[in-house]
């Protein structure tokens, strides 16, 4: 099976809305400083879920006393103000990708295609390029010159999700990820086996090193210290030399107001084989409630896996913050827990959008030239989300 063309075998194991019928109005709302006419779509009737799938029955039962005892006293933001953006697409990246990743999962939209759909073809873009080594085909490479990938999936209408790690020679995770999660009883599939699972579905075992990558890790290599991951310093401080990262969170709404999201990485330069961060774990690395909204990290992992950084930035929206705002607050108590801005010598950056289609972005270091940025596709067309940081750098 070529996976690319598997949409009709997944389509048996979607949980399709039914029931569903929408009212269309105009109105006057603004996209940043631009006044224009959007179309609201208003949901007025009931999502019906049903009950039949086993997984989702005893996820739903189990969750259930939990929920409520957890989050009695907190509200969900208030849907006021401005008309809902919807649809609406996030990626994590500026200017230099906004367009050439979401407008993929825009044409889906367009095309009135379904939410995970939209959410794919956009994390695909950067996982099949070659030039790009953040994620999936010419990635970073960990401390043996092999390309290990890491991706999620979160479906916020159902709340299932699908994961794999250290996944190697597949160059798109997030399709698996997709996969586990409609194909499978599981959450997570990590290494070997993640690779059968994927073989299994029809996928192209590939080498992922391009010459490119192999001649950074090369360099890496002949510079190689007592500086690297065996012993940090007794001081816990690493010399001020970035090690690149990369990852790449992509964040949906659609007109009916659903929710989903995808996190796709190749990790930390230079990692620990087998080393795992924070990407492909749910409520770290990504979390989608359609009750309230999704959040994404990219950055340090360990730090956002720490602090569950992902589900506390939903729940932060949930008792009223802004996206802007709840991704702030993440930043706020990375850094706290840590010691404080004198601590701190790395970097997070958090994206979150809203079920109103408000977007956010924040980081723990950044730059006056170079805030950090996210990027929204909507009716209206790609704009740069701008957003604020805690600690200056040079």
């Amino acid at each position: 099976m070529n996976p690319i063309n598997s949409h009709n075998e997944r389509d048996l194991f979607k949980a399709r809305p039914n029931g569903f019928s929408t009212t269309v109005s105009t109105n006057d709302t603004k996209v940043g400083d631009l006044p224009r006419k959007c179309l609201i779509f208003e949901s007025v009737a009931s999502y019906n879920r049903g009950m039949t799938d086993r997984r989702h029955f005893i996820k739903t039962a189990a969750g259930l006393g939990a929920s409520l005892s957890l989050f009695t006293n907190l509200k969900v933001r208030a849907q006021e103000g401005p008309a809902p953006r919807r649809p609406l697409i996030l990626c994590s990246r500026g200017e230099e990708w906004a367009e050439k990743v979401l407008r993929p999962g825009w044409n889906v939209f367009e095309k009135g295609g379904d939410i995970l759909d939209a959410v794919e073809e956009s994390a695909r873009v950067t996982e099949l390029d070659p030039e790009d080594q953040s994620v999936g085909y010419g990635g970073l490479p960990n401390e043996e010159g092999v390309v290990q990938l890491d991706a999620c999936f979160m479906d916020g209408r159902t709340h299932n999700c699908g994961s794999v790690a250290a996944l190697e020679m597949i160059k798109t995770p997030s399709s698996v990820a997709r996969l586990v999660m409609e194909r499978t009883d599981h959450i997570h599939l990590v290494g070997e086996g993640a690779r059968k699972f994927a073989r299994a579905h029809g996928f192209k075992e590939e080498n992922l090193l391009t010459d490119k990558s192999r001649k950074m890790w090369l360099r890496w290599k002949e510079n190689l210290s007592d500086k690297d991951d065996w012993f940090p310093p007794k001081d816990g401080n690493y010399e001020l030399e970035k090690r690149p990262t990369g990852t790449i969170n992509i964040l949906a709404l659609d007109s009916q107001g659903d929710l989903a999201g995808c996190t796709t990485t190749s990790g930390l330069f230079g990692k620990l084989p087998g080393r795992i961060g924070d990407s492909p774990i749910i409520g770290a690395g990504l979390y989608v409630d359609n009750e309230v909204g999704a959040a994404g990290a990219t950055g340090r992992g360990e730090e956002i896996l720490r602090t569950c950084g992902s589900f506390f930035v939903v729940e932060q929206m949930r008792a009223g913050k802004s996206p802007r705002e709840a991704c702030e607050a993440l930043c706020h108590r990375i850094v706290k827990i840590n010691g404080g801005p004198e601590k701190v010598n790395f970097t997070d950056k958090i994206v979150a959008i809203n079920k109103n289609g408000e977007a956010g972005c924040f980081a723990i270091q950044g730059r006056k030239d170079k805030p950090p940025k996210a990027a929204v596709i909507t009716a209206a067309g790609t704009q740069i989300v701008e957003g604020g940081y805690l600690i200056e750098v040079g």
